[in-house]
């Protein structure tokens, strides 16, 4: 029998590639008002409605009294929904008023929606739910974690059965993974990983709370970190191409330039570590037309003349010599990659008209102004000099100037300049810095100047001290509508891979593995390829570095 007769499914997001699960509450941050029982809250049970009542939480509103509530931890960040289970509900109309608000901090979850640009952009978690006896209820989905319930109105009594998160995530095996003597260089890399898992949903996301959206230029470092823990997972092939068939070739992605030229770079990702050609095929006509557009753009000169919306990251907005040196960088990069593609593709002049202009842009350096974003794309792109760009601009003041989105970048033009040990500091101080304050997830944006007198996002503010997450925050990010989930963040996963345990893709079949210890003792770990999983184990003995790789057969190991 075909459940499905008679109704009329979707084709192209057909099925929820998405798993749900029930998760109980770690703590009761606090209650407020009457609240009989919370502590039941943290007992399993039943996601179920029955008559029996047993140890039941009852919030009770009386007549000019304070409202009744209650203040949840889950423990961790988390993507999906809350549900409720109400077994009865004393009022004059037998129903009941909730206000339910979840935050990303304890601050967010008890700030009134308007109050410190807290808002219901791209997910409700400021949500008003009517409820009735012998029902569950579930909220909108979001990311969170911490959940505010407060019962609204007087001379009413809530008799709550049970309340659960519903986490929405991939269930995907981990094929990757790294170990090294540092055990904060091992929590980050987790978090990292962590991090862009949960923004694996139906599409690949930039956050979960905000910024529910496949933000193309916002990729790379995460399709990076899925290539590293999860393979070729089909989640970067359904957001690319979403994108490509939501943007014609003659505009740009996400209403951005150089979004458009993340695009190619996360493609030429894509095939140089699994090869598919017939997936490449398909991108022909568009990609083809797109490099035409870009080529268009360099000047005679070399200097790239990208149009608006000029965007390289945030740090550099408004400052449009370090955009231009940025973008100088990513448009010269992307046309180094959009070659290696053509060539691919088997389309011979358009690949020398693109490495061609890829080497005119050679002729203009401009100077970073400063900026460690804009020196990263410099470097890497090979128009300067990896060592004097990291001299000059990178090394200066450590992990100060740094940003999530372009962490990455950051960190790996200090490689090439073979300032490796650096790089770990700037990982330990930057990304430790968020762990610090109470994060399980990396944010969308942070600053180490934010830490000193703050409280951290598990902790009530306090007077006299600064909300690290209503207190900080920029452009569209400022104080609570800022995201503490965002997967471009997640940069020290395929930092660490790639420098540290030496593992590059040179072709599907061939593979760098070159491990540099920099100041640890020993680093390990997994990286899944076409054919299976590399495994490497570099530890010190005395002076020297001993390496161990296992390769899967057909997999030509580079040393």
């Amino acid at each position: 029998m075909d459940i499905t007769k008679g109704l009329n499914p979707a084709k192209i997001d057909g099925t929820d590639p998405r798993k749900r699960r029930y998760l109980l509450p770690k703590e009761i941050k606090r209650v407020f008002g009457e609240v009989e029982n919370s502590d039941s809250l943290l007992s399993d049970r039943p996601c179920q409605i029955s008559f029996s009542q047993n140890g039941e939480i009852i919030m009770k509103n009386s007549k000019g009294g304070e409202n009744a509530a209650i203040l949840l931890d889950f423990g961790a960040e988390l993507a999906g929904s809350l549900r409720l289970i109400v077994h009865s509900v004393r009022s004059e109309g037998k129903r009941a008023d909730l206000r339910i608000r979840l935050g990303e901090s304890v601050s967010e979850a008890i700030t009134p929606i308007g109050e410190k640009n807290t808002t219901n952009d791209h997910a409700n978690r400021d949500y008003l739910m009517n409820v009735g006896f012998y029902s569950a209820n579930e909220t909108p989905e979001s990311g969170f974690r911490f959940a505010y319930i407060e019962l609204l109105g007087e001379n009413v009594t809530l008799t709550l059965k049970s309340v659960f998160a519903v986490f929405r995530y991939r269930d995907l095996p981990y094929l990757g993974s790294f170990r090294c003597s540092d055990e904060l260089l091992n929590r980050i890399y987790d978090t990292a990983v962590r991090t862009v898992h949960l923004c694996m949903q139906e599409y690949l996301w930039d956050g979960i709370k905000r910024d529910r959206l496949v933000w193309i230029g916002d990729m790379h470092t995460e399709v990076k970190t899925i290539l590293s823990v999860f393979g070729n997972c089909d989640i970067i092939r359904r957001s690319l191409d979403l994108i490509r068939n939501d943007t014609p070739s003659d505009q740009w992605m996400n209403n951005i330039s150089s979004y458009s030229l993340w695009w190619i770079i996360i493609h030429a990702e894509l095939y140089r570590t699994y090869g598919d050609l017939t997936y490449l095929s398909e991108q022909r006509d568009y990609l083809t037309a797109l490099v035409s557009r870009s080529l268009s753009f360099v000047g005679e000169d070399g200097a790239e003349e990208l149009p608006e919306s000029r965007f390289l990251d945030w740090q550099n907005k408004g400052h449009e010599e370090a955009t231009h040196a940025g973008l100088q960088g990513l448009l010269k990069y992307a046309l180094t990659e959009s070659a290696y593609l053509l060539e691919a593709l088997g389309e011979a002049e358009s690949a020398e008209s693109a490495r061609l202009g890829a080497e005119r842009m050679k002729r203009h350096i401009p100077s970073p102004a400063g900026s460690k974003q804009a020196a990263a794309m410099l470097s890497i792109s090979g128009i300067a000099d990896p060592k004097e760009i990291n001299g000059s601009v990178l090394s200066q003041g450590g992990a100060k100037g740094y940003s999530t989105f372009f962490g990455y970048y950051i960190l790996t033009a200090k490689a090439l300049a073979g300032d490796l040990c650096g790089a770990l500091d700037d990982i330990k101080d930057y990304w430790g810095g968020m762990l610090s304050m109470g994060a399980t997830s990396f944010w969308e944006d942070f600053d180490l100047d934010w830490v000193e007198n703050s409280t951290r996002i598990d902790e009530f503010p306090e007077e006299g001290k600064r909300d690290i997450h209503g207190d900080f925050g920029a452009f569209c990010y400022k104080n609570f509508r800022h995201s503490l989930c965002h997967g471009w963040a997640s940069g020290p996963c395929p930092y660490l891979v790639e420098q540290v345990l030496g593992i590059r893709a040179l072709a599907p079949d061939t593979y760098e593995v070159k491990p540099c210890l920099a100041y640890l003792d020993f680093a390990e770990g997994e990286y899944p390829t076409a054919l299976g999983t590399i495994k490497v184990s570099a530890k010190k003995e005395g002076e020297r570095t001993v390496t161990e790789i296992s390769a899967p057969e057909g997999i030509k190991i580079v040393k």
